[in-house]
């Protein structure tokens, strides 16, 4: 829901917006933790059968994954679609179902959009899981000391994110790249790099 990513689907046709199926459920999750609520908890209980046929697709190729969520996923959408567009006309204004509603209705579309391509994940909490230590650190960050610091902590979380990225250890990585860092060639400072790809060359 970015603003910047709104207007890049606004004046780009090739850009797509992949919607995140996670945040409005969570809408609805937010209301059953107040309060029990019928109407929210049958949403929530449709979103896990979504979960659910991901969690058996999960291993398929990307077309049998797409092949997979139309037959036994699209069925599931559409009766929702259905049903939020039932509640949304009787349920009463500004109150937290109605907005819950809302926020679903106004992002179907790109909810959907999963649907038609076996490669876009149902959710982003990928991304979210990979970014939240730079999102809980980056007001830490804001008195790294000086200029050189912080662009030197960039440098560091970088190569520690790169690890992380390809199936490495960062902290082992970092352990033996230490290590040998002193009596390393320059030349070959990029053999040094968290990557599997280059190790395996080296190997």
């Amino acid at each position: 829901d970015y603003s910047g990513y709104k207007a890049l689907f606004d004046k780009y046709e090739s850009i797509i917006e992949a919607g995140c199926f996670t945040h409005v459920r969570r809408k609805f999750a937010e209301i059953v933790k107040v309060a029990p609520h019928p109407f929210a908890q049958y949403f929530i209980n449709e979103s896990a059968k979504l979960y659910q046929i991901e969690d058996k697709l999960k291993l398929l190729t990307p077309e049998d994954r797409k092949r997979g969520r139309k037959k036994f996923a699209k069925p599931i959408l559409k009766k929702l679609k259905t049903w939020i567009m039932h509640h949304l006309s009787k349920a009463l204004p500004n109150t937290a179902f109605a907005r819950a509603l809302k926020h679903a209705i106004n992002r179907w579309k790109s909810l959907e959009i999963y649907l038609t391509d076996g490669n876009v994940p149902i959710d982003n909490n990928h991304i979210e899981r990979n970014i939240r230590p730079i999102a809980l650190g980056r007001k830490n960050w804001l008195f790294a000391g000086s200029l050189a610091a912080g662009q030197l902590m960039t440098n560091i979380m970088s190569l520690l994110a790169t690890a992380r990225a390809n199936g490495i250890d960062p902290e082992q990585w970092l352990r033996e790249t230490l290590a040998v860092l002193p009596t390393w060639k320059y030349k070959d400072i990029d053999k040094l790099l968290p990557i599997k790809s280059i190790q395996k060359t080296e190997n």
